[in-house]
């Protein structure tokens, strides 16, 4: 009786261990982070054993992450495309070369709109696409000339290699360049952050991630940007990425996204 009870002692400190070892890095998009990956670690753990580590450095360093084999899968919150621009600009700005793989391939599980949003006490209710790029580009400088206050505008944009910031200078800036003088920062924190404290203020966000912030901020209507939200690896994912995405596609799944 005593070796059949440690014989199965034995095997459920396996099968512990197993899951325990299942473990997987995911580095990218902070939108991702926030609106699939944190809301759904519990439950992926719980319903397939994986365990997730995640880093959030933005979808160009994310994307870097992966094609240097330190993780085995990048969060992206944009396309595959923009994605890989994103990884170059990231590269180009951290001085590193960079070798795209012709095997990326891209597992989209959820949608987001890029918003733009200004500080609380800012009157201004809608902005068009061409307003928009009129205040980032730096021709509006301050917000009577948009029927806002007397009041400079103060633009907060981004990094270099946020998906954020990329789906911005695709869709609105078509070219152009952010104004002189544009305040840039390295998390989506920091910036909810700014805006909540200058009233001149504008700057894009994922639409979700400005619905769950306690910072003195409000979305314009009018401009917005659609964007796809998933992950990507070089070739087929690994059994326990796969059971990530799965999961993430499933109905269990999608009810964990915020």
């Amino acid at each position: 009786m005593k070796r059949r009870l440690s014989v199965i002692a034995a095997l459920l400190a396996a099968a512990a261990m197993g899951v325990q070892a299942e473990t997987l890095e995911v580095s990218g998009a902070t939108t991702v982070q926030k609106r699939i990956l944190e809301p759904g670690a519990a439950a992926l753990q719980s319903a397939t054993g994986v365990e997730l580590k995640i880093y959030g450095p933005g979808t160009g360093k994310g994307m870097l992450a992966l094609i240097e084999g330190k993780v085995p899968v990048a969060a992206a919150g944009e396309s595959l495309e923009d994605a890989i621009e994103s990884a170059k600009k990231a590269a180009a700005q951290m001085g590193k070369p960079l070798t795209v793989p012709a095997n990326l391939v891209y597992h989209e599980v959820a949608t987001d709109n890029i918003v733009f949003v200004v500080h609380e006490s800012n009157p201004v209710k809608s902005l068009s696409k061409d307003q928009v790029k009129s205040l980032f580009t730096g021709k509006v400088t301050n917000w009577k000339d948009v029927r806002g206050p007397n009041l400079p505008v103060m633009v907060i944009a981004p990094a270099q290699g946020q998906a954020v910031r990329a789906a911005v200078e695709k869709s609105i800036l078509e070219g152009s360049a952010f104004a002189p003088g544009t305040t840039e920062v390295r998390t989506a924190l920091e910036q909810l952050k700014l805006t909540g404290v200058n009233t001149g203020a504008i700057a894009p966000y994922s639409e979700a991630v400005v619905k769950e912030s306690p910072q003195k901020i409000r979305i314009v209507q009018g401009a917005m940007i659609p964007r796809p939200l998933g992950f990507v690896t070089i070739g087929a994912p690994s059994p326990t990425a796969k059971k990530m995405i799965d999961f993430f596609r499933s109905a269990q799944g999608k009810k964990t996204i915020k």
